[in-house]
């Protein structure tokens, strides 16, 4: 039986994004579309939406809902400006959704090599026909760089260790599928006591983020944000990984600020203009949520919205 793909924080998403039906949104990481559907129903005949994912599967299911409202790019996110400039709407958007991280049908598919829970081959890219595959990077990285990027993507303590193990294998056997990493996790990672989380998902989740140049490419979407956004637009952000949401905690409290001023100019604080307000800076699921849908435990939402410059 085809499972279903349950939105995190759907109902919250979509009152954080205050829809005006003639509105202009982006769904910057349409994943498998369940909030872009959502907001297509909060949409009159004249609002559009423009939908953005690396992955072809994700652009695929978004042509198939067949709807003239839909705007498609095939590509990242970190290229939102770009985007939004080829329809000619900067400073037009009235919302705009990031949903970070791998998505649930992406994670529940073992041939795409995100989970450790359903072996397949080690892939991890969003794009699968670009970049490099985890196979291929694991066959030829150093243990410095390989203990470097667990270490500072992943904040796992026994990097260096887990680097070790897996040089040590490749030179025995190719490393080519999920189950063999983690295995591999597994013999110097050993769980707490009550764990609920794998030993392997920090060395998982480091190496899909190098792959795929997620921090770089969450940078570069929030700067084109601000600038896309129309006076009043809001930004609404779910993440799931700490590095993740401390980059976009960041930005919406240091947009929030305004420009800083050195202190002994003669201006008053109403004269500088902050370019955002925080709406909501840490909202969690509920208990009720995260039991219906486990992945709900790690997310954190955050929502900002543009304050007019004039």
């Amino acid at each position: 039986m085809e499972r279903v793909h349950v939105p995190v924080l759907l109902e919250a998403t979509i009152e954080a994004l205050a829809i005006k039906p003639d509105g202009y949104y982006i769904d910057a990481t349409f994943g498998r579309g369940g909030h872009s559907e959502t907001i297509l129903e909060n949409l009159g005949k004249d609002g559009k939406l423009l939908v953005i994912d690396k992955d072809p599967e994700a652009i695929a299911a978004a042509r198939a809902l067949n709807d003239s409202r839909i705007i498609i790019k095939h590509g990242s996110f970190a290229d939102l400006n770009q985007f939004v400039a080829e329809e000619d709407w900067i400073g037009k958007v009235n919302g705009i959704l990031m949903d970070l991280g791998v998505s649930s049908p992406q994670l529940d598919t073992a041939e795409r090599g995100f989970s450790f829970r359903l072996d397949g081959p080690l892939d991890m890219r969003m794009n699968p026909e670009a970049g490099i595959s985890a196979k291929d990077w694991l066959a030829t990285v150093d243990a410095t760089d390989l203990a470097d990027v667990i270490w500072r993507l992943g904040e796992e303590r026994h990097a260096r260790r887990i680097a070790r193990v897996i040089i040590a294998e490749r030179e025995k056997n190719p490393i080519e599928t999920t189950k063999q990493l983690a295995d591999l996790v597994a013999k110097v990672v050993r769980p707490k006591p009550n764990q609920r989380i794998h030993v392997a998902t920090k060395t998982f989740q480091a190496i899909r983020i190098y792959l795929n140049d997620e921090l770089t490419d969450l940078e570069k979407a929030l700067a084109g944000a601000m600038n896309v956004l129309a006076p009043e637009g809001r930004l609404v952000v779910m993440s799931f990984h700490s590095l993740e949401d401390r980059i976009v905690k960041r930005f919406m409290v240091e947009k929030s600020r305004g420009e800083q001023m050195p202190r002994n100019l003669p201006i008053k604080n109403v004269d500088v203009v902050c370019p955002m307000k925080v709406i909501k800076l840490n909202l969690k699921a509920s208990e009720d949520e995260i039991d219906q849908n486990p992945r709900a435990r790690s997310v954190r939402l955050r929502v900002a919205e543009k304050i007019p410059c004039d």
